[in-house]
């Protein structure tokens, strides 16, 4: 089983921070910070453990926000930081520095290549809104395409583990830096645009279909991988408007058979499923499946095909993982699967998931 994130912030990266700082000033007490951050760790959680790190941080690191805050750049060119050991700092800059806007941004800017500043700017976009932002404009043109990403990922509607900044939902703010973004010839940033926009589209979807449409009469060499990327919460959810836009014909496309390799799985297996698909006409068929249980259902993306001739078949195969992971644990008891063609359901098979082997 793989490694809980959590266990990545542990004396390795406590470690490296403490050598990193201690390189940039030397009055910083490096052994007591490592013995205090370590000491407080067990039973701690990911982000608790970043927060209590980054609390030893602001105890050894006993200077006005400025100079605290150049010291943090310091250390992450003296020592080759990375996201466990520079998120506790990167965590620092955003508790501590509300009041020296300027002082903070430089920072984060310094350290995001090494451990992204996406987090720490959210605090900022909130007291400082235009001032901020029009730090993050600037970062949009930088040669370094983490800043770049930055500037998009940082003002992301609902970004995952970031703290909710209201104004980020209104409809405006950011889309002039994504169009700054959104043929970036680094995909790491192209990626973070697409992400921006499909958040962006679960509160505004008519308004992305329109930002969407623009960019691609306006061209560009990525525009179509950032629009499938950008619109694939509307496409799963089958609006007509999104499937136009990609051109998948809301209808297109019957289920021959869908066949099931049994009819139970175990909890940690895989189970096993075979989709036969004939189109109705020429066009892109976009096939989504969901899971179902009682109080719940989750949508997955299943294939893409392209027909060129009405009546052209595919054979699309899939296994479904029911294997637990940190943040969902699968319950036995009735299962149902849909298929969904092009928004449209086209097929529905049922199964029975069993407790684990040996259970």
């Amino acid at each position: 089983m793989a490694q809980p994130l959590k266990d990545l912030i542990n004396e390795r990266s406590v470690g490296l921070l403490a050598d990193g700082v201690a390189a940039a000033w030397s009055p910083f007490p490096r052994d007591r910070f490592v013995t205090d951050s370590l000491s407080g760790l067990p039973g701690l959680e990911l982000k608790d453990r970043v927060r209590h790190v980054a609390g030893c941080l602001h105890a050894g690191l006993a200077l006005p926000f400025p100079q605290a805050a150049a010291v943090l750049a310091d250390a992450a060119r003296a020592v080759p930081l990375d996201l466990w050991s520079g998120w506790p700092a990167t965590d620092y800059l955003a508790l501590h520095g509300l009041d020296h806007l300027d002082a903070a941004m430089s920072a984060i800017a310094v350290l995001t290549p090494h451990s992204t500043g996406e987090f720490a700017v959210r605090p900022y976009l909130t007291a400082h809104r235009e001032a901020a932002l029009r730090i993050m404009y600037g970062w949009a043109e930088s040669p370094d395409e983490h800043l770049r990403r930055l500037a998009s990922e940082g003002t992301r509607p609902r970004l995952p583990w970031g703290a909710q900044v209201r104004w980020l939902m209104e409809p405006g703010p950011t889309l002039p830096l994504l169009g700054l973004l959104r043929d970036d010839p680094s995909e790491y940033v192209r990626r973070s645009v697409a992400n921006h926009v499909n958040d962006f589209a679960k509160t505004h979807p008519e308004r992305t279909l329109e930002l969407l449409g623009g960019w691609r009469d306006a061209g560009g060499s990525h525009v179509e991988r950032v629009l499938r990327h950008a619109l694939r919460g509307l496409l799963r959810s089958g609006h007509p408007g999104a499937l136009d836009l990609v051109g998948a014909v809301p209808g297109n496309g019957v289920i021959d058979s869908l066949s099931l390799a049994g009819d139970t799985v175990a909890v940690g297996d895989s189970l096993p499923f075979t989709v036969v698909l004939r189109a109705d006409g020429p066009g892109p068929l976009i096939l989504k499946y969901t899971v179902t249980r009682d109080g719940s259902r989750r949508t997955f993306h299943l294939a893409e095909r392209l027909a060129t001739t009405r009546g052209e078949t595919f054979t699309v195969r899939k296994r479904h993982s029911f294997r637990p992971v940190t943040t969902r644990q699968e319950a036995p008891g009735p299962r149902t699967l849909d298929i969904m063609v092009n928004g449209r359901l086209r097929a529905t098979a049922r199964f029975t998931l069993t407790p684990a082997s040996g259970a």
